[in-house]
């Protein structure tokens, strides 16, 4: 039996993130997992086309259809349905990285876009980040950070596992958002942006929810969106996305010095199998990776 969803990355992402629990597979070209439950082999594509096949194809499917993008995770389900004309507004924008990855840091950066400044930003050819090339987002970031105004939470692995027993990853994400925003505002004071714009990864009134034991933060809640797939609609969160990835991107390239081994980014096979060479140099993974994943145990069952 065989079921194929259409979902959207956010949503891609947290599938990635569930299933990596389970044992890999190969991952087929253009695919960004692919497992096997037992019952079922589950292969999702970064075009957001996610296969099921075997005998549970159709009930494993179906944990995920209600949330697919054809129902509650569309822009105007799931998040604020946006005014007309908002991609030409002043717009603070955040966006995060690494939350399904094992290895290394979850990095949230936000960025504000002027209108003055939106011509500048869409002749960057930004406006689909997620299909920009790591080489290309390497070359354009270092243009946003002289040019506008932004801010990026970096949470390395070890401060990450410190929060974790804590704070589920959705609230550590919110806290990163709001602090990032918070700096933004403070450095473009008295500026006030027409809106914020937050990729979004929780329903609003959730990701409000997380923040209430955000200690010493204020938090940020005046003209404040929401929507998925955030970079399509405007130009400062596609710019976050790229500052977001391409620090993450430099602090993998230290830990990778670091570790005497290139760490991958991911939550699949190969990542248990580097995981468990550290291991058995006696290296402490807390310095390195997000211990709460499935990969640890992976690792240790492969060592």
């Amino acid at each position: 039996m065989q079921k194929v969803i259409q979902v959207n990355n956010q949503k891609l992402k947290q599938m990635a993130h569930y299933y990596s629990q389970f044992s890999s597979k190969k991952v087929p070209t253009g695919a960004l997992f692919s497992i096997n439950s037992g019952s079922a082999t589950v292969t999702g594509y970064y075009s957001g086309k996610v296969m099921f096949q075997g005998k549970t194809a159709s009930a494993e499917a179906a944990k995920w259809q209600s949330n697919s993008i054809h129902s509650l995770d569309t822009p105007k389900k799931m998040g604020t349905t946006l005014p007309a004309d908002f991609a030409n507004w002043s717009v603070l924008g955040s966006d995060e990285v690494g939350a399904g990855a094992y290895f290394g840091p979850l990095t949230t950066a936000a960025v504000y876009v002027s209108q003055e400044n939106l011509e500048w930003v869409r002749a960057l050819g930004i406006a689909d980040s997620k299909t920009l090339t790591d080489d290309r987002m390497k070359k354009i970031a270092p243009q946003i950070i002289a040019k506008l105004p932004h801010h990026v939470v970096n949470l390395m692995p070890e401060k990450y596992n410190q929060l974790q027993p804590l704070h589920n990853v959705n609230q550590m994400k919110a806290i990163s958002h709001n602090f990032a925003l918070g700096k933004v505002l403070d450095k473009i004071f008295p500026i006030t942006p027409q809106a914020i714009l937050i990729d979004q990864f929780a329903q609003q009134s959730t990701y409000f929810n997380y923040l209430k034991n955000a200690k010493q933060q204020r938090i940020i809640h005046e003209n404040v969106y929401f929507t998925t797939k955030g970079e399509q609609y405007h130009l400062s969160v596609a710019a976050a996305s790229i500052l977001a990835r391409v620090v993450e991107l430099d602090a993998m390239s230290k830990l990778s010095v670091e570790a005497g081994i290139k760490l991958p980014i991911g939550a699949g096979r190969e990542v248990d199998t580097v995981a468990a060479e550290l291991l058995r140099r006696g290296i402490d993974l807390k310095h390195y990776a997000k211990l709460h994943f499935a990969n640890t145990k992976k690792a240790e069952r492969l060592l």
